[in-house]
């Protein structure tokens, strides 16, 4: 079978006019990994190893770090791939899940238990989310994964299409570096010590960039699919890259 042409497009009016086969999966995915990766892991500090650089023990993380730094894997593909109009659009949407999400935890959280049902401190514990939380959770991301939208777009016009892994780590050190700086003072100063806060914020950065790092092979992998899949190779050469928008 002949393998489909991959068409360059750098007018909106010509993509807008684009069939796509898989940007309705890859946006279930992202949203799916973004409220798993909140809801589950935020609040959770562990520590595998007792290891400190300069005072900081770098063995202490937040869990969530495992499973989040994978929405923007995502994100870089689906910026690289269908542009940073739709990436955005997939944005707007996985800030609407959270919202949702956080609702929706509240207001089981709130409903009273049945007689005999011993399981709602639990319940709490769990699913108790805070609005600082909540508040930090959409903030962070949502500016976040805009600049790490933002950045590797622009990137991609000023090399050309060339060296994806440039775009990607770099993007990544911008968008996480905003996440994490937003996401942990709201969320936890006055709760952690600042020391906490500073070492888990520190440490999760670095660990979140050198994971994304290791996964260039599998977004390298997953980019070039999905390009050949999807015929078209996008360049936001004329794009407007408003955050305040959800046409795509």
């Amino acid at each position: 079978m002949a393998q489909q042409q991959v068409q360059r497009i750098e007018n909106a009016a010509a993509l807008s006019t684009h069939r796509f086969k898989y940007y309705d999966f890859m946006m279930a995915a992202f949203v799916a990994i973004l409220i798993c990766s909140n809801l589950i892991g935020a609040a959770k500090l562990v520590q595998f190893t007792e290891w400190t650089i300069f005072g900081w023990n770098v063995g202490v993380f937040g869990a969530g770090i495992l499973f989040f730094p994978l929405s923007y894997v995502l994100g870089d593909v689906l910026t690289e791939v269908y542009g940073y109009a739709r990436a955005r659009r997939v944005v707007w949407a996985g800030f609407a899940a959270v919202l949702f999400m956080a609702f929706m935890a509240w207001a089981v959280v709130a409903m009273p238990p049945a007689p005999g049902w011993d399981g709602q401190a639990a319940y709490e514990a769990v699913f108790g989310l805070t609005w600082r939380i909540v508040l930090a959770s959409v903030i962070a991301f949502w500016a976040g994964e805009l600049a790490n939208a933002f950045v590797m777009a622009r990137m991609k016009v000023w090399s050309a299409g060339k060296h994806l892994w440039r775009r990607t780590i770099g993007s990544t050190i911008i968008g996480q570096g905003v996440d994490s700086v937003l996401f942990y003072p709201i969320a936890f100063l006055g709760i952690w010590t600042t020391s906490q806060v500073l070492t888990v914020l520190v440490t999760n950065y670095v660990l979140k960039v050198l994971w994304e790092a290791l996964l260039t092979p599998v977004t390298y992998r997953l980019v070039a699919m999905l390009k050949r899949a999807e015929g078209v190779d996008v360049y936001d050469s004329e794009t407007e890259f408003t955050p305040f928008s959800i046409r795509s």
